[in-house]
């Protein structure tokens, strides 16, 4: 399927597009609209489908992963994030943690499918990781130059979750494990629209004017 998409002149893909694509992969459901963190589901398994651009899929690292809005103000009754940056990180991590509780009463295995992609180079990189929820003992809050919220594992200040007070947006930073699938897309011929059509059996009287 993600040699169709580019077969038929897209030059990029969309999050909707990936999420379609691994769960025609896999023989399960896609939620375009999901409720939650999850997109995809196959029985009691359950995936958050992801896709990020880097310039070179093969070599990053590390990727940063948008997981949703999650808002202090109107889960927690914090009018002012900057009073207090620890029990506003915290509450941040705390709305992350009840989503992933909601999911798991449904679903017996919970994980994350990013594919980090290039699409002017063909490039990608695919990997999964579980979904787990996180102690907020374990990290420390601060601000940047940007005001954006910054989380950091206690143990090693390794920078971990960035969260944007306008707007809510809460990013977790995946570390690429070294098991991740790097693969390239070879140049795909463009399906021509008329004989396509023409395959189809395409007639003008499937055209109706109100």
């Amino acid at each position: 399927m993600l040699t169709y998409f580019y077969a038929i002149g897209r030059k990029d893909i969309t999050g909707d597009d990936w999420g379609d694509v691994f769960s025609s992969a896999i023989g399960a459901t896609h939620f375009a609209s999901p409720v939650g963190i999850v997109d995809v589901a196959y029985r009691k398994m359950a995936w958050s489908t992801k896709t990020v651009q880097n310039t070179n899929p093969h070599r990053c690292n590390e990727v940063r992963i948008i997981s949703g809005r999650n808002s202090p103000d109107y889960s927690y009754g914090i009018t002012d994030p900057h009073a207090d940056v620890q029990k506003t990180g915290d509450a941040v991590l705390g709305i992350w943690n009840a989503r992933v509780d909601i999911a798991k009463n449904e679903y017996n295995v919970l994980r994350e499918a990013v594919l980090v992609r290039n699409p002017e180079q063909r490039l990608f990189t695919y990997f999964e990781t579980e979904i787990v929820q996180f102690s907020l003992s374990e990290y420390s809050w601060r601000e940047n130059r940007r005001n954006n919220f910054e989380g950091f594992r206690k143990t090693d200040n390794v920078h971990m979750f960035t969260w944007q007070p306008h707007g809510s947006q809460f990013t977790i930073i995946q570390q690429i494990p070294s098991s991740a699938i790097r693969f390239k897309l070879r140049q795909v011929p463009l399906i021509d629209m008329d004989s396509t059509l023409v395959s189809i059996g395409f007639d003008e009287d499937w055209i109706a004017f109100s």
